[in-house]
């Protein structure tokens, strides 16, 4: 039999994040570094759907592999735990874990769409005009 192999993605702002999960033992890296190595609460953000699917499922028998590009840091965790997310439910095939991730927190599963707001010519910035003196 041929191994599982599921492929997902995520974004998030600049950060777009891609998620490649096979059967394993619940090792899950970023970059191929160990999401562990992350700062605390970038960590905790990424262990909310591991601990979703934990409490669930019981032992995690996936292995999920996550490359992100572009954005900045914050931005990258969460276009990870999207696509970790996402990899988890396709995985699992659950409707269970898709449902409690949507009570939990929306984005988990659903990209945050807004985007940054392109610069209007003849100006400095996207929206507020400079106000011009007539006297």
């Amino acid at each position: 039999m041929s191994e599982i192999k599921i492929v997902t993605s995520g974004k998030r702002k600049r950060a777009v994040a891609k998620a490649i999960t096979t059967e394993g033992n619940g090792k899950v890296t970023i970059n191929k570094k160990d999401y562990k190595q992350l700062q605390f609460f970038d960590r905790l953000r990424m262990e909310e759907p591991l601990r979703i699917a934990e409490g669930i499922l019981g032992k995690l028998n996936f292995n999920s592999e996550i490359t992100v590009r572009g954005g900045g840091e914050k931005g990258q965790i969460d276009a990870a735990r999207i696509a970790l997310a996402r990899g988890i439910v396709e995985f699992t095939k659950s409707k269970e874990i898709s449902k409690t991730f949507l009570a939990y927190d929306r984005n988990l599963l659903i990209a945050d769409v807004r985007r940054k707001e392109t610069r209007k010519p003849g100006d400095s910035k996207a929206r507020a005009k400079r106000q011009t003196s007539y006297r």
